[in-house]
């Protein structure tokens, strides 16, 4: 089944959907910390952390980051539930390159292993780890409900699947004041920023197309997980998904 987002590409070239997340996130690497906490006051931080205290109660030991970029996520992941073995996989190595060096800066170079991989053909074995996160890498995959597949093919019965997306507010108040801070401001800043006239024009496109809600649940049973939730928060710019492997 085709989605929305899918379509919507970073630069609306002949390359796959894949190869320009690629060429767009090496070309934004350098900013893209600053331009994240720029872009959400910092409440992204806020976010991975609700996220990482509902999967601590599962305790897992292995955990597969995808579309890790410069590595928050895993970071967090391995300060707050101290797993065995943490692997952040991205497609683009300039986002790999960021968070590796910040993993020597920090002393975690032993502790996660940060390596290029496509969530479309995951190279682990079936079963392997016990909680999956990808935190707003979901809108960029170029097959979705593939790319849960391959993540519900390699998550261990009983593991956890944990989904960190923006999202579109729906309260009418705060809609519009959205909508503007999405569509002008942000474009305007990261062009500035970033050098990539593309990129932050591809991100409220991409998040107005990416599945939200019940539809992204959806998605989710389709590709064999169960027990699906979302959590809407901030007035709903950013959504929360939980889904788990039948045991």
């Amino acid at each position: 089944m085709d989605y929305k987002a899918e379509k919507i590409n970073p630069y609306n070239d002949l390359e796959s959907k894949t190869g320009q997340v690629r060429q767009m996130f090496d070309s934004i690497a350098p900013a893209y910390d600053f331009m994240n906490r720029a872009m959400t006051f910092g409440i992204d931080k806020l976010w991975r952390r609700r996220a990482v205290n509902i999967i601590k109660k599962n305790a897992p030991a292995k955990i597969l980051d995808v579309a890790t970029g410069t590595g928050d996520l895993a970071f967090l992941l391995n300060k707050m539930l101290a797993p065995k073995e943490i692997i952040g996989i991205d497609l683009s190595q300039g986002m790999l390159d960021v968070a590796t060096e910040k993993a020597k800066k920090a002393g975690t170079g032993d502790t996660i292993l940060f390596e290029q991989g496509d969530c479309l053909n995951l190279r682990f074995e079936d079963n392997y780890f016990d909680a999956i996160t990808v935190a707003y890498g979901v809108r960029n995959f170029e097959h979705l409900e593939r790319g849960y597949q391959e993540m519900y093919r390699v998550l261990a019965p009983g593991g956890v699947l944990c989904v960190i997306e923006l999202s579109t507010p729906t309260n009418p108040l705060v809609k519009p004041l959205y909508r503007f801070y999405t569509n002008c401001l942000i474009p305007l800043i990261g062009r500035s920023i970033s050098k990539d006239r593309r990129a932050y024009s591809y991100l409220p496109e991409s998040i107005a197309a990416v599945a939200q809600g019940n539809e992204m649940l959806g998605i989710m049973r389709r590709a064999g997980f169960e027990d699906g939730y979302f959590k809407a928060l901030t007035f709903g710019v950013c959504t929360l998904y939980f889904a788990t492997k039948r045991i």
